[in-house]
């Protein structure tokens, strides 16, 4: 079955709202889609937090490796280009954070993926993505068609949507992937 990734970003052993935010808009697509939402989940030593996001989605990948202890834009494209390629989800979804805006560019240039940005709103219409961005200082709220693929990357702005937990308990399944990364980071 298709799935819909979300990137969990994490600091200093705490999950970031944006991930929650992300899960919930997520989800909602999943449903519409009839599509699964996968957490992926990168670092070091993050049992705990796997556990947290598996009330949240339906699988959680997670990749732990020493050389994740901190964010490393390098080694995540790494990791999220091999998955991907794996899985072949059909949306990518992380935050517009330091993180996002660091990593979604060379993720989509190694795998040249369509790429959205500071997303606001998006979901599918007729089989295409369609995305919501503001423009002008927020003046102007615009909605674009991305163009087709079989996979979608986009970024989201934080604070964007409200992060709800799912009214059907979900007890998501942790899967472990072995670290790709081979050499020093």
């Amino acid at each position: 079955m298709t799935e819909i990734f979300v990137l969990a970003e994490h600091r200093q052993g705490l999950m970031r709202d944006v991930t929650y935010e992300m899960l919930t808009k997520g989800r909602e697509i999943a449903e519409k889609t009839n599509t699964e939402l996968t957490a992926v989940l990168l670092g070091k030593d993050v049992k705990e937090q796997a556990k947290t996001l598996a009330e949240y989605a339906k699988t959680v990948l997670v990749v732990q490796d020493p050389r994740l202890e901190n964010f490393n834009s390098e080694a995540y494209r790494k990791i999220l280009s091999k998955l991907i390629a794996e899985h072949k989800p059909l949306l990518v979804m992380m935050g517009h954070t330091s993180y996002g805006i660091d990593l979604a560019p060379r993720l989509a240039a190694t795998l040249n993926l369509p790429l959205a940005t500071d997303c606001i709103d998006l979901g599918f219409e007729n089989e295409a993505l369609i995305v919501t961005r503001q423009m002008f200082g927020g003046k102007v709220n615009v909605k674009a068609a991305v163009r087709k693929a079989e996979t979608y990357l986009v970024t989201i702005r934080q604070a964007t949507f409200a992060p709800q937990k799912p009214t059907a308990p979900t007890s998501g399944q942790m899967a472990e992937v072995p670290s790709p990364l081979t050499e020093d980071i």
